[in-house]
């Protein structure tokens, strides 16, 4: 062989080695999946539930689907800057009718409308959840549009002696699917109530209520830029978090206002306590939470 061919060799070799690692690797390495939980009333510039959060009724809910639409692809952004490979967004304000595919970050994937399975979609193929615009459960103090699922229907939920709100019963299912929960954004009592379960989550204060429905407001490219740092903050940090994980066996305790008294057949794992109070019982979360509801 001459010494022009032995180049060529030499150098063919070096291409295939420098090749073979990287083609190897994104073979068989694992999709790093991120499942993204919407809601309205925690966006950043939201206040008034009235105004600005019911779906093609309130004279403003068009600049709020702009202002929830921008926070998140800002979380999109940031997440796949820190390394997640795939993104699924969930629209969980008011029936899904939040988001488009429009108007969506070309790289995330978007789960809307209903119904979807009881438990979200979630399963143990995901890395990591988030929040995004989401809000403080019923009666947090100074927490902007706080409610729990129902804005009238329920006072407090209690998982085995508990508190809880949306944010607690959604970071205790992905536990149970052996998934951490490692980001929010809301106001600041969203923040305190994630941080109450998981002290070392990211979270993104974009505002801080003095009331129910007022309180100070990042102005919005501020809430952008702080929405993106946090999440790839976050998962930069992922090999950092432990799913926040429920042993069983579960009592979930619902009580409801006058406005959202329950009713239920009697039947197993299910029992009242008095006019307004039902108790929940099951073998694990899942199993407590589906005999009162969906999550």
């Amino acid at each position: 062989m001459n010494s022009r061919r032995l180049g060529k060799a030499i150098c063919g070799a070096f291409v295939a080695l420098a090749f073979f690692p990287l083609v190897a690797g994104t073979q068989s390495s694992k999709p790093i999946k991120v499942y993204m939980v919407t809601d309205l009333e925690g966006v950043d510039g939201v206040f008034d539930s009235d105004l600005q959060c019911i779906p093609y009724k309130s004279p403003r809910y068009p600049e709020s689907q702009k202002l929830l639409t921008e926070e998140v692809n800002a979380a999109v952004y940031g997440l796949l800057a820190g390394g997640a490979t795939k993104v699924l967004v969930w629209v969980g304000h008011d029936s899904s009718h939040n988001l488009s595919v429009l108007d969506i970050h070309p790289k995330a994937l978007l789960l809307i409308g209903e119904p979807v399975s009881p438990t979200l979609e979630l399963d143990r193929t995901f890395s990591a959840v988030i929040f995004i615009g989401q809000h403080a459960m019923a009666g947090a103090p100074n927490a902007i549009l706080s409610h729990s699922y129902s804005s009238e229907g329920i006072q407090n939920i209690w998982v085995n002696g508990k508190l809880v709100g949306e944010i607690g019963a959604r970071t205790m299912l992905a536990g149970h699917f052996d998934i951490p929960v490692i980001m929010l954004s809301g106001d600041t009592a969203a923040c305190a109530e994630l941080h109450d379960l998981v002290p070392q989550a990211e979270c993104a204060e974009v505002k801080s209520g003095v009331s129910r429905t007022a309180g100070y407001m990042l102005p919005h490219a501020a809430a952008l830029a702080l929405i993106r740092e946090k999440t790839e903050r976050a998962m930069k940090r992922l090999p950092e978090f432990k799913p926040y994980k429920v042993s069983g066996p579960v009592e979930v305790k619902v009580e409801f206002t006058p406005h959202g008294t329950h009713t239920s057949a009697p039947r197993e794992g299910v029992e009242q306590v008095n006019g307004s109070t039902w108790i929940f019982h099951g073998k694990d979360i899942v199993d407590a939470w589906l005999k009162y509801s969906s999550f």
